[in-house]
């Protein structure tokens, strides 16, 4: 499992790719397609035609690491399929690489507290 930190960026391609693109080739399709830097340290998300299968991107100051996650007996829940990037929140991300629907997660609205004077 991915344990991401409250500060990683993450980026989800909202079109699906070849799966048979590799490290090169989805750096790449972070570059052209996404407009983004592949070495930025953020997460890139990818998904499959068939939403059973998942890569994740990340440069981690050392090299560049490829996950590749399949769900056996369901599908990711994804953002509607059109051109561009999506932003997703660390939890959000983690709830998806676990298999979860990451719609329902949802930051807490935390009231500014009154200063008492």
């Amino acid at each position: 499992m991915i344990s991401p930190s409250g500060d990683l960026r993450v980026y989800v391609a909202t079109r699906p790719v070849d799966f048979r693109k590799g490290i090169d080739g989805l750096a790449l399709a972070v570059q052209e397609t996404l407009g983004l830097d592949p070495f930025s340290g953020a997460a890139f998300v990818f998904r499959s035609k068939r939403a059973d299968r998942i890569k994740v991107l990340i440069w981690d100051q050392t090299g560049i690491v490829l996950v590749h996650k399949r769900l056996e007996a369901a599908k990711f829940v994804w953002p509607r399929v059109q051109d561009g990037v999506m932003k997703m929140s660390p939890a959000q991300f983690a709830a998806l690489f676990e298999g979860l629907d990451w719609r329902l997660v949802r930051p807490e609205r935390v009231r500014r507290p009154q200063l008492a004077g």
